[in-house]
């Protein structure tokens, strides 16, 4: 069973050190888990619907450092 602390989320202080790179792969990491989980969620198979809300949180923390740094990330 998954729990939020298996979804490997960094800290906002990690985050913020990341370079332009590295910080779009951890979007894009996060974005596809993102949908595998509303997916399940959708087809009745996840449980933890919890983990919905950390992951979209987490993805708006992403986006938000990206945009604090001026990055263009999408």
């Amino acid at each position: 069973m998954k729990e939020i602390k298996d979804l490997k989320l960094q800290e906002i202080g990690k985050l913020r050190e990341l370079n332009e790179k590295d910080l779009k792969a951890e979007l894009t990491k996060s974005s596809k888990e993102l949908f595998t989980l509303k997916m399940k969620k959708e087809l009745g198979e996840l449980k933890q619907t919890h983990l919905i809300k950390a992951l979209r949180r987490y993805t708006a923390q992403l986006r938000t450092v990206a945009t604090s740094k001026w990055f263009n990330i999408g």
